[in-house]
């Protein structure tokens, strides 16, 4: 029998795959377990259009991402924070602080489990940060990390 997969079936076929399977395994586990549904014409093209229309939204996706990651392409951030003696930072300088900064000073809302730092900022200066957005895409900022004003 001939069925269209509605849901994930390990070892059997991912959703919106059209698939010949036992018709006993069909009639008494897929089908009710609502998984897959009989392959029909209607069905198939139904499922196509869903493809398609997902297709269409990760391109748009991955076309946003392209554009965010043009745009903050040697983008400068600067942080001002506390020091202490020999230019050492009150605390430390993370990816959730220099994430809100960055939508801080752009506008662009970046998610901190993107940002790459090797270990937090613990003293003034010029960093490279690389945000990467997928495993294709990646972009870098200058991270200026200046010391706060006393008054």
């Amino acid at each position: 029998m001939k069925v269209a997969f509605l849901k994930d079936v390990p070892g059997r076929g991912k959703t919106g795959d059209v698939k010949e399977v036992n018709d006993g395994y069909a009639r008494n586990y897929l089908i009710p377990n609502k998984l897959a549904m009989p392959a029909s014409a209607s069905v198939t093209s139904e499922i196509a259009a869903k493809q398609a229309a997902e297709d269409r939204r990760k391109a748009k996706a991955e076309a946003e991402m392209a554009q965010l990651a043009k745009e903050l392409d040697g983008t400068n951030v600067s942080i001002k924070a506390k020091t202490g003696a020999k230019d050492k930072l009150y605390g430390q300088v993370t990816t959730t602080v220099i994430a809100a900064e960055i939508e801080k000073q752009t506008g662009k809302a970046i998610d901190k489990r993107k940002l790459e730092l090797s270990e937090p900022i613990r003293q003034l200066g010029s960093y490279e940060v690389v945000i990467r957005f997928n495993k294709d895409l990646s972009s870098k900022i200058n991270l200026i990390i200046t010391a706060e004003e006393n008054t």
